[in-house]
């Protein structure tokens, strides 16, 4: 059975006025409500309770402040959720709402509560509608943009297929509104020929995402194996031509999964609370050997973290001026305070500082390769 993840953007989802687009959100469940009869599995992720609460307060420009913007997303999530349940009802489909926070997908318990509550929801052919709880998210501990918390919803169920549904036909070679001679990239399978577009960080006046949030997005989906579209949600047929399989927008080809869940969540969703410098030859075996981390490859530890919490780790490039090069991610066994006692001796020396230490740093079966 088919799984997709579907994202619509707050342009696509309202106006500049932060009024509904009726025609894009009814072509929007048109479609889902279609292929889900025919038996896909279909998750919604949205944008645009936001602008909702904006219009309905009749604010002339989106907040500033995070208590502005979680009281107008507190004004808006249920109306923008009503108006999705109605039309997927007059459509023959079940819809339930979800709201989650970047806490529910950084928490290992939590990300698992998440994912069995989808596939739940799934396996009795509920339409899950998903947005971030605005409400209760902060600078801090947010998605940023909804294009993650779609990508990361698409690895959470294993999805076949990401699609995230914009004011714009694709990912352009250059801005189009600047250069009028840029054209749609078809194709994507080397995120590394990105390099050379001018790929901007442009929003609309009710959003925080732009496309870069989506090509980054989509670099996440494609490593789980997940393939991703870009297409225009206010262009006429064209979502219904990427759930058909047609050619339509950018496509981002999937990549073979290298990773577990486990270590797409470590990857993906778990942030970082500090960095943990390494030797050469420390950085050779985790690239080379599928090694673990011990205390002796360790030369500096930076930040305040907890054992159990993620750490990234690098290695200083002598050669460039000692410019940090990543190297992996992973879970780490000490606090930054016992690390710092035991960095650089070897695990004869580390029983003898710390008797009840783990003998390795970063366990290679809690680390994930940069």
């Amino acid at each position: 059975m088919k799984r997709v993840v579907i994202k619509l953007g707050s342009s696509v989802v309202a106006d500049e006025r932060g009024e509904l687009r009726a025609d894009a959100l009814a072509r929007t469940c048109d479609a889902a409500a279609r292929v889900h009869r025919d038996g896909t599995d279909v998750i919604v992720v949205t944008s645009g309770a936001i602008a909702r609460g904006m219009r309905v307060m009749q604010l002339p420009q989106r907040p500033g402040s995070i208590g502005e913007l979680q009281a107008a997303s507190a004004v808006g999530q249920g109306k923008l959720y009503r108006a999705y349940d109605e039309l997927l009802r007059e459509r023959g489909v079940t819809s339930a709402q979800v709201l989650l926070t970047f806490f529910d997908m950084s928490a290992r318990t939590h990300y698992l509560n998440a994912r069995q509550t989808l596939s739940t929801l799934l396996e009795w052919r509920v339409l899950p509608v998903i947005n971030e709880n605005d409400t209760t998210a902060t600078d801090e501990i947010s998605f940023g943009d909804n294009d993650f918390l779609a990508a990361q919803v698409a690895v959470l169920v294993a999805a076949d297929e990401l699609v995230l549904v914009s004011d714009i036909d694709g990912l352009f070679t250059a801005d189009p509104r600047l250069h009028p001679d840029a054209h749609v990239v078809a194709e994507v399978s080397d995120f590394a020929a990105l390099h050379d577009l001018q790929i901007g960080h442009t929003t609309s006046p009710l959003g925080s995402g732009g496309m870069r949030s989506k090509v980054v997005a989509a670099e996440m989906a494609t490593a789980a194996g997940i393939a991703t579209v870009i297409c225009n949600g206010l262009r006429a047929g064209a979502l219904e031509a990427v759930l058909a399989g047609e050619r339509q927008g950018t496509r981002f080809a999937a990549r073979e999964a290298r990773y577990s869940s486990f270590k797409l969540w470590l990857k993906y969703a778990k942030p970082a609370r500090g960095r943990i410098i390494v030797d050469e030859g420390a950085a050779r075996a985790l690239r080379d050997g599928a090694a673990s981390l011990l205390p002796v490859g360790v030369t500096d530890v930076h930040g305040d973290f907890d054992a159990g919490d993620a750490v990234d780790i690098a290695e200083r490039n002598t050669g460039a001026g000692g410019v940090l090069r990543p190297v992996a991610k992973g879970i780490c066994s000490y606090s930054a305070a016992e690390l710092r006692q035991v960095r650089g001796l070897k695990s004869d020396a580390v029983r003898r500082v710390l008797p009840r230490a783990s003998d390795e740093a970063v366990h290679r079966d809690y680390l994930v390769l940069d």
